[in-house]
C-alpha cells in the first residue's frame, strides 16, 4: 500500500524559510514523478514543483521559481521542498503526490501539511 506522509509545515514570518518532507513507502518509485501541490483557503489546489524520482525533469510553478527547491533522497525514500523567501501568498496546505511517469494524473496523495506565513 502506497503511503506518502508530509511533515515540516508550520508558522513562519514572511521572508523566512521552511523545509517540507515527504516520506514515501509501499512501492518502488523509480518510474514515478513526485510532486508538491498546495491549496490556499478558498482556492483550488495548484501545482508547486515536481521531479522524476531519478532527480531529473525538475519543474516549478512560476510563482515559486527561484525561491523553492525540490530534491529527493533515494536512501531515505524521501522528497523535500526547501522554501526560502516565503511570502504570505505561500500560505496553504501542502500536499505530496506521485504518479507513474506515463500517467496523466497524480494517483497517490499525502494528507497534507499546513504552512502559514505571517507578515
Amino acid at each position: 500500500q502506497v503511503q506518502l506522509v508530509e511533515s515540516g509545515g508550520g508558522l513562519v514570518q514572511a521572508g523566512g524559510s521552511l523545509r517540507l518532507s515527504c516520506a514515501a513507502s509501499g512501492r518502488t518509485f523509480s518510474s514515478h514523478v513526485m510532486g508538491w501541490f498546495r491549496q490556499a483557503p478558498g482556492k483550488e489546489r495548484e501545482f508547486v514543483a515536481s521531479l522524476l524520482w531519478s532527480g531529473h525533469a525538475i519543474r516549478y510553478a512560476d510563482s515559486v521559481q527561484g525561491r523553492f527547491t525540490v530534491t529527493r533522497d533515494h536512501a531515505a525514500n524521501t522528497m523535500y521542498l526547501r522554501m526560502n523567501s516565503l511570502k504570505r501568498e505561500d500560505t496553504g496546505v501542502y500536499y505530496c503526490a506521485s504518479r507513474h511517469m506515463r500517467a496523466s494524473e497524480f494517483s497517490y496523495w499525502g494528507q497534507g501539511t499546513q504552512v502559514t506565513v505571517t507578515s
